[in-house]
């Protein structure tokens, strides 16, 4: 007896690890946003965007002119021995020649071929590969905060539902243990009751240790201290409205990765335009102002003193490199067929991912309308096998046969939702319109 009374102490404790008291409410509005303040990957992807937007500039491309200001010093200390004309000897020790140079100069390069306006619309096409990759890097991680959460009510109802059926076989196990001391039991069916009790204890057990698991790592995308305690909600609700057609027809336009296959295919278009650049002439200008003094003791004028404008005009024109202009642009033209071939490849392979995904989420909402029904049928079976026990009209064998069965539709339509939510999630995400609700 003092054994038995242990063993029900025991399952009364380990009932007790979900009545503790309840930390505050995280709602998904909530944890989307601290997701989006804090994480690390998007405030990275934030600075990448900023960066490539600060390059989109005339004076980037290379349409300006480069002004400098320029100051040179010269200096020496000499012995010189001159002998004249007229065979005079003329001998100057340790003279100081001095000479100073300043001035401001410019330099343009007017025209190159028109490589400075690909220049420049390269830089466009890098901002918008930009501006697409903080997009991305966002829904991808909303997407995660989403599943994660979602994650957590699946198992949150797993845990009632273990909760439910850990009830049942405690009571059970009281039932078994009235009836072993009026005689109408066995100490077999006693054992069989309580050994039933401790292995739904133990499921019960290892699903919160999974949960416990999951909030950690929700904790984690959220950048915060793994160790916060909170509640989610209760209920998924599945969006039943997509339609495979739509979806498909949207991702065309709204998928970051075929956008930026179609970005990365006008770049490579770009590029053939900047190596055809160079068959052109390269035209530049140059011109400044510039002010100088020297002073040199042994020369034939000893101070002299200048300043004045000059300008001129450079003109350059590839006419032979060894083939290399031709190897250049016929690898650039293929590089533009590789892009092409990129971006069909790309259409064809989110077009399959998408229509894998709607074939889970559509079997998912018939799983769910499925589930629903039978977990309501097994909970109210459960109830009456209880029941019927108690009364003596069924064995231990069929009772945890009903619970089985109920366990199984709690599972079943669990996993049900999360399949038909993760496949929606996916899918929006798929078409970058992803959303909290």
């Amino acid at each position: 007896m003092k054994r038995l009374g242990v063993l029900l102490l025991f399952i009364f404790c380990a009932a007790q690890l979900t009545a503790q008291q309840a930390p505050p409410k995280l709602t998904l509005q909530e944890a989307v946003e601290l997701a989006l303040q804090n994480n690390f990957n998007i405030k990275l992807s934030q600075n990448n965007a900023a960066i490539a937007k600060n390059n989109v500039s005339v004076g980037n491309a290379g349409m300006l002119p480069f002004v400098t200001a320029d100051v040179t010093s010269s200096n020496s200390i000499q012995t010189t021995r001159q002998t004249r004309a007229d065979g005079s000897v003329n001998n100057i020790t340790n003279a100081r020649n001095t000479g100073i140079t300043y001035g401001v100069n410019l330099d343009w390069t007017i025209f190159d071929g028109f490589a400075m306006f690909a220049n420049y619309d390269r830089l466009k096409e890098l901002n918008k590969l930009g501006e697409l990759g903080l997009r991305d890097t966002v829904q991808s991680m909303v997407a995660n905060v989403i599943t994660t959460y979602y994650n957590l009510i699946s198992q949150d109802a797993q845990i009632r539902a273990l909760n439910g059926v850990l009830a049942t076989s405690r009571t059970q196990a009281r039932y078994a243990n009235d009836k072993y001391q009026v005689g109408a039991a066995s100490r077999l069916e006693l054992n069989t009751a309580l050994v039933n009790a401790n292995l739904d204890t133990a499921n019960l057990i290892n699903q919160i240790q999974q949960f416990r698991y999951t909030k950690i790592q929700l904790n984690q995308l959220l950048m915060r201290d793994v160790q916060t305690e909170f509640v989610v909600a209760d209920t998924i609700i599945v969006d039943e409205n997509l339609k495979l057609a739509d979806i498909i027809n949207e991702a065309q336009t709204q998928n970051p990765t075929i956008l930026a296959g179609q970005i990365n295919k006008r770049l490579a278009e770009i590029s053939l335009r900047q190596v055809k650049a160079t068959r052109y002439p390269q035209i530049a200008v140059t011109s400044g102002y510039t002010i100088s003094d020297s002073r040199n003791p042994a020369g034939f004028a000893r101070v002299q003193n200048a300043r004045g404008f000059n300008y001129g005009v450079t003109a350059s024109l590839n006419i032979f490199d060894g083939f290399n202009q031709w190897r250049r642009e016929r690898n650039a033209k293929l590089q533009i067929q590789n892009a092409e071939l990129n971006y069909k490849r790309t259409q064809q392979e989110i077009e399959a991912t998408i229509s894998n995904f709607f074939i889970s989420y559509a079997s998912g909402l018939e799983l769910i309308k499925i589930g629903q029904a039978n977990k309501d049928l097994a909970k109210r079976n459960l109830e009456l096998s209880l029941e019927k026990y108690r009364l003596g009209n069924i064995t231990p064998l069929e009772i945890r046969e009903a619970q089985r069965a109920y366990l199984d539709a709690q599972s079943r339509f669990s996993a049900a939702q999360y399949q038909s939510k993760l496949a929606e999630i996916t899918l929006k995400q798929l078409t970058n319109r992803i959303d909290i609700k």
